[in-house]
């Protein structure tokens, strides 16, 4: 996070971020918050005052609750209401509540661990148990090769292990952050057998996914049930600043969510909610996804892709995750002479700045010290413009080929 911090404070020309999870900044999208922005301020000062004076509740204002609710009632036929959403400063801190809750030290004093049925798996849940033992038990995945270069990853069922006495939950995301992969609807109703069977939630991670943002590139159908948590944000809709993350959840979690709010933070931030809720009312956040955000980064992915096959190394044994999703382009690089936190060093001195895998690939209990497709991964981000994707895919080709 440093690294990445540093450049974006050196701006562009200077570094090539292509390592960080900043959603692209697409001009129709910003119009439309600019053009809701001024509405509010001009029709609705009421409501932009209060916006900004008050403190909302702390399981999230009551009207975009409501409004949350009739949209997915009318979307998929969900039975749910607003006690069953959520509203927490972020994804990221709705995961450091949930996981927390379900795992780690128990009030009878055992041990709980958050099952991962596949990894790698997105790199901001590694740190955030608080107490002193490990927070996950993680699988590896059944990698499937593809042809062109490309592969993808598969829930490995018949290593899935789970314990009842010791599973807190089953977590996943989809699309998945760091390697675009989109769980099938198979595999989901597995997971979800699965959690039933051992009477926990599956928590699924749909920061990327169905019905907004809709950074998805394959066709899923989005699921929820009393056991399932499902966790949504605005950040991708292009409003990161406004930390809102949204869960639906059993009206028990919901509540335990809003105490925990109350007392971390006291409330929620109020301004995406304020500037989203006409549009979750009246279904339009489903055009914005589909029309416009969509569209967009499936065309930078290409793009990233055919740079890919342009400027890396045609005689190495390169490869990339099928891209199913969400803003990365996840190499593989077998048999490679260093490792990836290697070549990220290689890459930094150069000015360019990636994620090495291995940090996705936390929980692993039980793997072979042989099995190096932990170092041989690196995520690479495609939100950046052409010239910034192609001087910095140039420069990895001329560093892959040194660490040959």
């Amino acid at each position: 996070m440093n690294d990445l911090g540093e450049a974006l404070a050196l701006g562009a020309g200077k570094i090539h971020l292509l390592g960080g999870g900043t959603p692209a900044q697409i001009p129709a999208v910003q119009d439309i918050w600019r053009a809701r922005m001024a509405a509010m301020i001009s029709d609705e000062p009421d409501v932009f005052d209060a916006m900004l004076s008050n403190y909302d509740q702390p399981a999230g204002n009551p009207h975009f609750r409501e409004a949350m609710a009739g949209f997915l009632n009318r979307e998929f036929g969900w039975p749910v209401t607003a006690k069953n959403i959520g509203i927490t400063n972020g994804g990221q801190t709705a995961f450091f509540m949930l996981l927390n809750r379900f795992a780690g030290r128990m009030t009878d004093d055992s041990h709980r661990k958050i099952l991962l049925p596949l990894v790698p798996e997105y790199i901001g849940y590694g740190d955030q148990g608080v107490g002193r033992d490990g927070l996950f038990t993680a699988r590896k995945p059944r990698i499937e090769e593809l042809g062109d270069r490309q592969f993808k990853y598969r829930v490995d069922f018949e290593n899935l292990n789970a314990d009842a006495e010791t599973t807190g939950a089953i977590c996943v995301s989809r699309p998945t952050n760091p390697s675009s992969n989109v769980l099938t609807d198979n595999e989901i109703t597995r997971l979800s057998d699965e959690a039933i069977r051992l009477g926990v939630p599956l928590i699924i991670d749909n920061a990327y996914g169905q019905p907004f943002p809709g950074v998805i590139f394959e066709d899923v159908t989005p699921v929820w049930d009393e056991h399932i948590i499902l966790t949504m944000s605005l950040s991708k809709l292009g409003l990161p600043g406004t930390r809102s993350g949204i869960v639906v959840a059993a009206e028990e979690t919901i509540a335990e969510l809003s105490s925990m709010t109350a007392i971390m933070g006291l409330a929620n931030n109020n301004i995406g909610q304020g500037i989203v809720k006409p549009f979750i009312e009246s279904g339009e956040v489903l055009k914005i996804s589909h029309e416009i955000i969509e569209p967009f980064y499936r065309r930078r992915s290409a793009m990233a892709q055919e740079l890919a096959h342009e400027l890396l190394p045609a005689d190495l044994p390169w490869k990339m995750h099928r891209s199913e999703g969400a803003f990365f382009i996840w190499f593989w690089f077998e048999g490679m002479k260093i490792t990836a936190k290697e070549l990220y060093d290689r890459l930094k001195a150069r000015n360019v700045i990636v994620i090495p895998g291995n940090y996705f690939f936390y929980g692993l209990e039980t793997v072979d010290d042989d099995w190096k497709h932990r170092d041989e991964c690196i995520r690479v981000s495609f939100t950046q413009g052409e010239a910034t994707l192609r001087e910095g895919f140039r420069i990895l080709g001329e560093e892959l080929a040194n660490a040959w």
